[in-house]
């Protein structure tokens, strides 16, 4: 008998593990499948009627039978007295972009304006919650250039930024015909920069030697591994320039009031400091922004999902429990200190 029960158990471990080997290669080719199905989808959802619902919901919560019953008349009657349709104000439109250093998200951003320009007519308006301290020009400068498609098809283009828009992050929010920010959201950093490590004295101190072979002959300026030159550091200075000269003529197209001389120091400002050097155009957040057109205007926010597969999902996990931690270690180290 006991040797009939351990077959059993060991029988029963073993068709658990083969079940989950199982579903774990079924949910593996689903994604797999879904995958080249398409490389994601469009989402349009109503902004002003989840405002609806949330108005209705803090009304059913706050007031009274009687108060909720008054409201009730009040409302019927205002909808009797604006039996005529009112004047077509135009739909606002909602993008959200929050940048990374690769500027990835300029490939949702892409299919984010194309669907807005799809359905949009010249009545219409779009808000761009940009969030980005900046990183590669060549991802930004696209990123500018998907906005830029906005006001080039005659839409009025409002960006907002609520916690940063900075170096490319600006380089975006400067496009719009309307700039508005919180009032200690950081603007600016009109500048370029790159940085990189040289470890040719390490390798010369163990021996090791190092080729590099170009053909051109600024094909490579500074070189992490190689000895690099004067004359190597200076071009590469150059290009810099080039690049800042660049970025600052965009914003002087873009802001033709602002001085950008005073501004193109590569410093950043708070929201209240970049009105005065005429950053931006207004001190408000996203919200108030949105709130300030509701209900006149129909609200909808336009948001492009990305399919990721199980790969994907798994190693996005990681990194979020990974950055998890390592903010609870962060945020632990004044304590570790007062207790040594």
């Amino acid at each position: 008998m006991e040797f009939l029960y351990e077959y059993g158990l060991f029988l029963a471990k073993a068709v658990t593990l083969v079940a989950a080997i199982v579903i774990v290669l079924a949910l593996a080719a689903g994604a797999a499948a879904k995958q080249k199905q398409g490389k994601g989808q469009l989402e349009i959802h109503s902004v002003s009627e989840q405002l609806k619902d949330i108005t209705h919901y803090a009304q059913q919560v706050t007031l009274d039978k009687a108060s909720l019953k008054k409201l009730a008349k009040e409302q019927k009657k205002k909808q009797k007295e604006n039996k005529e349709p009112a004047e077509d104000s135009g739909k606002l439109f909602v993008i959200d972009f929050k940048g990374s250093m690769d500027a990835h998200e300029v490939e949702k951003l892409r299919e984010e304006v194309t669907a807005v320009l799809c359905i949009a007519t010249e009545k219409d308006e779009v808000l761009v919650k940009v969030e980005s301290g900046g990183g590669v020009v060549h991802g930004y400068g696209l990123a500018a250039a998907q906005l830029q498609r906005i006001r080039d098809k005659g839409l009025k283009l409002t960006v907002a930024v609520d916690k940063v828009a900075a170096s490319g992050g600006y380089m975006m929010a400067c496009v719009a015909d309307h700039l508005v920010a919180s009032q200690f959201a950081i603007i600016g950093s009109i500048g370029v920069l790159a940085q990189l490590p040289n470890f040719h004295k390490l390798l010369k101190k163990n021996d090791i030697d190092y080729e590099q072979h170009t053909a051109g002959e600024y094909k490579r300026t500074l070189t992490v591994f190689g000895e690099n030159t004067d004359e190597g550091r200076e071009k590469f200075r150059e290009e810099l320039e080039a690049v800042h000269v660049m970025f600052k003529d965009w914003v002087s197209t873009n802001r033709k009031e602002l001085d950008i001389a005073k501004v193109a120091t590569g410093e950043y400002w708070y929201g209240s400091q970049a009105l005065e050097l005429g950053l931006i155009d207004g001190i408000s957040t996203s919200d108030d922004y949105i709130m300030s057109v509701y209900p006149e205007r129909d609200i909808f926010a336009v948001k492009f999902m990305q399919k990721k597969n199980v790969a994907e999902k798994l190693g996005m996990s990681f990194a979020q429990g990974a950055e998890r931690a390592a903010m609870r270690m962060v945020s632990q180290l004044p304590q570790w200190f007062k207790k040594s």
